[in-house]
């Protein structure tokens, strides 16, 4: 699994450089950038193929300086909320291997990377200040119609991601 720090990102978490990573298909891979929520520094990761999207609350010092786990236990964790099956989560993360930070998977996946910002943006309303965990939020985010880099037609993030994983 690849998890593509934003520039923006990297400086926050003082990296100095990253690569690109080997190529590996997108359904394995997600962006992940820092956004100001309410005035928090928060997680928002977006799956680069389907556009799915989770974001955690209020990060600590502590979160950040582990952020493979956080992030990887984020996306367990939406997978789970999106009601995917057990089993099914089991098996994309067991294909899709331990976590390697690279740099974003490209303009396309950031741009779309960008548009999930927005939408976050847009609803956070949503947000509840006592929970790192937002599920109104991401449920809200994931249920808006868009596109992504995997498939043509418009849907909402849910549906890409249902039709990329086939369950």
């Amino acid at each position: 699994m690849q998890f593509g720090l934003t520039i923006p990102l990297q400086r926050f978490l003082h990296i100095k450089t990253l690569c690109y990573g080997d190529s590996l298909d997108t359904l394995y891979c997600w962006d992940l950038h820092k956004i100001l929520l309410h005035g928090e520094p928060s997680l928002l990761a977006v799956h680069c193929a389907s556009r799915f999207t989770f974001v955690l609350y209020a990060m600590s010092a502590v979160d950040w300086d582990n952020l493979d786990v956080i992030a990887y236990s984020g996306i367990e964790r939406s997978l789970l909320e999106a009601a995917m099956p057990q089993e099914a989560i089991h098996n994309y993360l067991e294909r899709a291997g331990t976590p390697q930070q690279t740099k974003t998977h490209g303009r396309r996946e950031v741009a779309y990377l960008n548009r999930a910002w927005d939408d976050v943006t847009a609803l956070d309303y949503t947000i509840d200040i006592e929970q790192q965990w937002q599920t109104l939020l991401n449920h809200s985010v994931n249920e808006i119609p868009c596109r992504c880099a995997a498939r043509e037609q418009k849907a909402s993030a849910f549906e890409h991601l249902a039709a990329l994983l086939q369950y």
